[in-house]
């Protein structure tokens, strides 16, 4: 078995992808700072109900979702790595954590500002309350008693942030469960389900929370949950075996490919090949045999 390398080394094995993330921040702060698109709203936007809800304060505050998102699953994986001292383990989960809730927020809010969806409460945001007289211009778009930068967040309904991340971080930290705990190893202990299951009814829960509060439609969260969860999937998969795989806990080794050997060949399957055979794929060649020392004359 492979001795477990160092922290510093699988940073320098794995810096493209912590430049990623950074990348990936860089992004998300962009996204921030762009003016979401104004869609249009006018009269007819006020016939049904759907824009026209109360505004409430979040039940879960916009502090909280890092909290949700980020700090419970590597509160986990640092309790897994405390009874492990598993090296490879803490950096993979880490390091697929922190690209998941990346990616989960530049999708979404990049989502967010190019369709410009208006939240539920957008009648009581724009004009005061939702029993206050509407105003328009011209054109017959609303006009709004609070200035522009106020109403931005107005317009970022679709998808639901809190949501995306909330079923990103905790999405990840439910595959990481069931990963370690080996819930598909056909060995029948269904108790295993049960601490995979809770961090995904936590994140329903704050989805719940967004259509209670009329800071979300139904749609939105819908769409948060699974921009979340794929997310989440697709960036376990680059650091941790299928759940079905024997075994289900064990990250994927990274493996610098050495100059001069074949790219299909990996150290363990090198190890199994006969000795010529060896010698030929460690020199760069195949068609060219060479001839075993003991068969020397």
């Amino acid at each position: 078995m492979e001795p477990d390398p160092k922290l510093g080394r699988l940073f320098i094995n794995h810096w493209t992808d912590w430049f990623f993330i950074i990348v990936l921040i860089g992004l998300e702060i962009v996204c921030q700072v762009v003016t979401p698109f104004q869609r249009y709203v006018g009269a007819t936007n006020f016939v049904t109900q759907s824009i026209k809800y109360p505004y409430k304060r979040n039940t879960v505050p916009f502090q909280a979702v890092p909290v949700i998102a980020l700090v419970i699953p590597l509160v986990f994986i640092s309790i897994h790595f405390c009874v492990r001292r598993n090296v490879r383990d803490l950096h993979h989960a880490i390091l697929g954590l922190l690209t998941t809730v990346a990616l989960t927020a530049v999708i979404t809010d990049a989502i967010k500002d190019g369709i410009g969806r208006p939240r539920p409460h957008f009648y009581a945001r724009c004009f005061g309350s939702t029993l206050a007289n509407a105003t328009y211009d011209a054109t017959g778009n609303v006009v709004c008693i609070l200035s522009p930068s106020l109403m931005k967040e107005s317009y970022k309904s679709f998808p639901s942030g809190h949501t995306s991340w909330s079923f990103a971080g905790l999405g990840y930290l439910a595959m990481y469960l069931a990963g370690k705990l080996g819930v598909f190893d056909r060995q029948g202990h269904s108790w295993k389900l049960f601490p995979v299951v809770l961090p995904i009814l936590g994140a329903t829960f704050v989805g719940i929370t967004r259509v209670d509060d009329y800071w979300h439609h139904w749609t939105d969260v819908c769409a948060g949950a699974a921009i979340g969860l794929l997310s989440a999937y697709f960036c376990y998969r680059q650091h941790f075996p299928s759940l079905f795989d024997d075994p289900s806990n064990v990250p994927y080794p990274h493996m610098p490919r050495r100059k001069g050997v074949a790219e299909s060949v990996l150290p363990t399957q090198m190890e199994e090949r006969p000795y010529d055979e060896r010698l030929n794929l460690e020199r760069g060649s195949s068609q060219i045999p060479m001839i075993p020392p003991q068969a020397r004359v």
